[in-house]
């Protein structure tokens, strides 16, 4: 192992501005806004807040997922916040989800707004209010829940353990590297045999748990997700490669990848949604684009 220098923790914490890496300009040990101002509303009766990491990707392809399966109640205006900026940190933002993280969900549904936060109770909320993809009772739903929140409390080490480290981190260090590299190879691996057991996480039907593990797991298996793919040998792990192009394959998951998407290939971006047309314009943009290229 590489020697690194020794550390010892002062008798009191105290703040380093500049000690954070490569999202040192956002993180602080203090919650609250920092600037006031409101958020945009639009004509639907959802109000998503959000951006096309990996948690805002689970609620998009819900929501997509919803409107194909028919719920037109599901209509909803999608508005990108761009973390990097902090515009998470403003007084709108902040009163919908006090953490001053994506995704944030406005239900306007009602006679009174509902706010709704934390990407696993932004899927439940909209699971069980058009009652799809989440299991009515019995074992089915407690195995879709079990896996819904095995996520929740595993993504940290995948996003800000190892993803960090080996990605983000102004040094490497190799013990952290190592550490977390090893928790996300045994989360790996407790899909796959999860996987080779059944077609989807709950069992045989594609729930909010497979939306909610894909939108990490998925982009990780495909070595989209911190360049990691081959240091990982995700390729190995193949009941999970076949899972994964599974969902892929799904119009409404490919809708809900593009939907707060403002970077990589400018046919895969749609930073705002407010119709379904938008998909439709974008790819005439698309076309357009190849046309006045030629």
């Amino acid at each position: 192992m590489t020697d690194t220098p020794a550390y010892t923790p002062p008798k009191v914490w105290t703040w380093n501005k500049e000690n954070g890496g490569r999202f040192a300009n956002i993180n602080r040990p203090i919650a609250g806004p920092t600037h006031d101002k409101d958020l945009p509303v639009g004509k639907h009766p959802l109000q998503l807040y959000s951006l096309a990491t990996p948690n805002g990707v689970k609620v998009t392809v819900m929501l997509e997922e919803l409107l194909a399966a028919g719920h037109a109640g599901a209509e909803y205006d999608a508005w990108l916040i761009r973390i990097n900026e902090g515009d998470q940190f403003s007084s709108g933002f902040v009163a919908v989800n006090p953490n001053s993280k994506i995704p944030a969900l406005l239900d306007r549904s009602g006679p009174e707004p509902i706010r709704v936060f934390e990407s696993a109770a932004i899927l439940m909320h909209l699971a069980e209010k058009f009652g799809a993809f989440l299991p009515k009772d019995g074992p089915a739903r407690a195995e879709c829940l079990s896996w819904l929140f095995w996520q929740m409390g595993s993504a940290p080490y995948l996003g800000g353990g190892f993803g960090h480290f080996y990605a983000y981190a102004p040094m490497k260090i190799e013990y952290a590297i190592d550490r977390f590299a090893m928790e996300v190879k045994r989360q790996m691996d407790v899909l796959d045999r999860r996987l080779a057991e059944a077609p989807y996480l709950a069992g045989d039907d594609y729930t909010i748990a497979d939306m909610a593990v894909w939108a990490w797991y998925g982009a990780l298996a495909k070595g989209a997700l911190y360049g990691a793919g081959e240091f990982l040998d995700v390729a190995s792990y193949t009941n999970v490669q076949r899972w994964t192009d599974a969902i892929a394959a799904r119009p409404a998951v490919k809708r809900g990848r593009m939907v707060n998407c403002a970077w990589g290939d400018p046919a895969a971006q749609l930073p705002e949604r407010h119709d379904a047309s938008d998909f439709e314009l974008r790819t005439m943009d698309k076309i357009q684009a190849a046309a006045e290229a030629k």
